[in-house]
């Protein structure tokens, strides 16, 4: 009985957050909107008015980054029971010395990015504890919205936007951690079962970034992030691929067609993961010097160092 309530408290979590990464967002939206039309506009001008002073918080290490929701006991249920994969395995293949800076490097995307999600934004595995405190970053957009914003932000989450990382990785304080998902919304369209494809190539402005602050670069990969749902890939000649590259350019995500599975059967299109498990290993650090105008040239040879210390993941976790 205890297990049982323990796996329908997990199923309840992994739902939670299937709901507010997809929904949330246009629901708060689209309920601000409407309240202006209804007598309790005043709430909806209250909540639009806190977007002023407020505005940017997320391009200066977020807030609230000191209750963390989400790494309360109350959100994040005890240590998985199977048949589910909520919580990544975190593996550690090298310290990192907190007289350094870092970036974080995470991949693959995946669907919703539990790997990044449940270790960088959630204590479930203790990273806080083994590595220097993370900052994860995510798309501005998200920022702009009242309420969603909010969640974001009280998750320690921060914008994308190159003031905001120059903010976190030029305090005076050294220790300090960013957690990039390098590939990106595009990355997401490629998130097949038994695959393992990376935008990463030409991705070089995180090493840019390194280059400029003097930071160090680590890989991470989750293992089993792209193999915990089904998802339905399109040709890239296909209309339906045209469309999802367009809404992503307009909006900044990319709207996947994916399905899980149900707590009693396997073929039902619900938000809960297929109970792979996610083995997430952090690599060795790749070490950069600073130089505050980086050129392309300056730039190649340590984004290939990086691409390097990634393939060499595999060794950690056998694909």
């Amino acid at each position: 009985m205890e297990t049982l309530q323990k796996q329908w408290l997990e199923a309840v979590c992994a739902h939670v957050h299937g709901f507010i990464f997809l929904f949330v967002g246009l629901f708060s939206f689209l309920l601000d909107l409407s309240l202006l039309s209804t007598p309790l506009w005043s709430l909806s001008v209250l909540c639009l008015a806190w977007l002023f002073p407020d505005w940017d918080k997320p391009r200066q290490g977020g807030c609230w980054k000191g209750a963390h929701v989400v790494s309360h006991g109350s959100w994040v249920p005890p240590r998985p029971f199977p048949p589910l994969s909520l919580y990544p395995k975190l593996v550690k293949t090298a310290e990192l010395p907190p007289d350094r800076n870092y970036v974080f490097g995470s991949h693959p995307h995946g669907i919703m990015g539990i790997g990044t999600f449940c270790n960088f934004s959630t204590k479930s595995t203790s990273f806080s504890q083994q590595f220097p405190g993370p900052s994860v970053i995510t798309l501005d957009g998200l920022f702009h919205l009242p309420v969603y914003r909010d969640y974001f932000m009280s998750t320690g989450l921060c914008s994308v936007k190159h003031q905001s990382l120059d903010f976190i990785l030029s305090q005076p304080q050294l220790g300090k951690a960013i957690v990039i998902v390098v590939g990106g919304a595009q990355e997401s369209l490629y998130a097949l079962p038994g695959e393992h494809h990376l935008i990463l190539k030409n991705h070089k402005g995180f090493t840019r970034l390194v280059l400029r602050h003097g930071a160090s670069l680590v890989p991470v990969y989750s293992f089993g992030e792209n193999d915990i749902y089904r998802h339905k890939v399109f040709a890239t000649d296909s209309w339906q691929y045209l469309w999802q590259t367009i809404i992503k350019k307009l909006l900044g995500f990319a709207p996947c067609i994916f399905w899980g599975r149900s707590l009693f059967s396997a073929n039902s299109w619900v938000l809960l993961p297929f109970p792979v498990p996610i083995t997430t290993v952090v690599g060795h650090p790749v070490l950069v010097p600073q130089c505050l105008h980086p050129t392309n040239e300056e730039v190649d040879p340590y984004h290939t160092l990086y691409m390097k210390a990634l393939e060499q993941l595999r060794s950690t976790r056998k694909l």
